[in-house]
Order: C-alpha cells, then sequence, then structure tokens
C-alpha cells in the first residue's frame, strides 16, 4: 500500500496515527495479498499524487474504483489507455461535446484534468475485483472525508462537482462560502437522462475559475494522452 507524501502528507498525517487507518491499512494489505484488488497498489493515491493539494482548482468525487481488469489508475472516472472507455465516461464525454465543443477521444485516461488541478476523488480507494463496493465500510470514507475537509477548510475558491448521490451526500461538509458546489445525477446509463445532460458543469466551473483570477481548466483530452 503505497504512501502519500508532499502537501497531502503534510495536511493528513494525523489520520495516519488513528485506530481506524492503522485498521484499514491492515486490512487494505491483507486485501492485496489474499484477493485480487484493484487499482495497483503503486496507483493507490494516484488522486492525491497527480494533483498537489495547493493546485486543487476543481474535486470531482466518484464512489469507488472501476473493479474490472486493467481499468482502475488511482483517479475517478478514469482509465488506463488501451481499455474500453466505460458508459460513465462515455456519458461525460457527451456531455463536454455538447458544453464546450470538445472532440471525443477513443481512450479514457483524464491525468491531464489532474496535472491542471482536477482532483478525482473516490470515497473509497479500493475494490475486489469483480465485486463494485466491495470495501464499502472498512475505513476509506473517514480518510477521504478527511481530504474534502481540508479541501473545504482552503482559503481559496474551489469547484466541488458532485454525481450521484454518493457524491451529493458529502455536500453538508462543503459549507466554505468561497467555493462553488455542483450536483447533478450520475452520468452512469441508469441515471444521465435525469439531469446529468444539459447540467454544464465543464462550462460552468470555467466561468467561476476566470471570475475568481484562476486560469480554466482545458478540458480537451488529446488522442496521445499518456497514462503517467
Amino acid at each position: 500500500m503505497s504512501g502519500i507524501s508532499g502537501e497531502w502528507y503534510e495536511a493528513l498525517k494525523d489520520e495516519f496515527k488513528k485506530p481506524y487507518y492503522r485498521q484499514l491499512f491492515d486490512t487494505v494489505n491483507k486485501e492485496y495479498k489474499t484477493n485480487k484488488v484493484f487499482p495497483p497498489a503503486e496507483d493507490l493515491f494516484n488522486a492525491f499524487h497527480f494533483t498537489p493539494l495547493s493546485e486543487v482548482k476543481v474535486v470531482i468525487l466518484g464512489q469507488d474504483p472501476y473493479h474490472n481488469y486493467g481499468q482502475a489508475h488511482g483517479l475517478c472516472f478514469s482509465v488506463k489507455k488501451g481499455v474500453e472507455v466505460p458508459p460513465s465516461l462515455v456519458n461525460i464525454y457527451k456531455e463536454l461535446h455538447d458544453d464546450l465543443g470538445c472532440t471525443i477521444p477513443s481512450h479514457g485516461c483524464l491525468t491531464k484534468w489532474a496535472k491542471q488541478g482536477v482532483l478525482m476523488l473516490n470515497t473509497v480507494l479500493t475494490v475486489r475485483a469483480h465485486q463494485a463496493n466491495s470495501h464499502k465500510g472498512i475505513g476509506w470514507e473517514k480518510f477521504t472525508d478527511a481530504a474534502i475537509q481540508v479541501l473545504n477548510n482552503q482559503d481559496r475558491p474551489i469547484v466541488f462537482i458532485l454525481w450521484g448521490s454518493n457524491a451529493r451526500s458529502k455536500k453538508p461538509m462543503l459549507n466554505n462560502p468561497q467555493h462553488l458546489i455542483l450536483e447533478a445525477p450520475h452520468p452512469s446509463p441508469l441515471s444521465s437522462y435525469r439531469g446529468f445532460f444539459g447540467s454544464h458543469p465543464f462550462s460552468k466551473t470555467n466561468q467561476f475559475l476566470k471570475e475568481h483570477g484562476c486560469s480554466p481548466i482545458d478540458w480537451q483530452i488529446e488522442e496521445s494522452e499518456i497514462e503517467r
């Protein structure tokens, strides 16, 4: 189980000393040894590695990692190159095209967003193969809630994009008036037509950032985008 370093470590170091995290650490290590778990251990904290705390402009919250082989690499909604684009991300790309006119790439690797300040954080960071939500309740929620609280306390404007009931359940934590909260149904095929399509999260995010003197996100994912 790889560690967190840098700014995020400083912000979250007290969590690592708490009993729940020690138990979580032991549980996850055992799971990696006895089951097939995603993402690979070296990718576990990629959301934090790719997007240092001081660079976070936007937060997209997911539920838990993709649970099929080769998909998850530590960023919610993103998959490695060469992997079929999952249905939820297909719909995110459709909305991105309709919202900003971005062309739709053939892959689903979103590291370009992460490196521009878009923290793509699942509220649960691991999952057993082919068992969605199998690591719910083992302690990850406490840890990611602590990270969300750190973000809420930042003394600068941040956009929080909450898609679906799991992400929207975090809204009560977000009480800093400097931030913008964008809510919509989940982009999955089951719910995307209930208000996700047409919600314009990407243009609304960029408008807010520009209004507050921040550079907007270049949401266009190129065909040549690399994983790392």
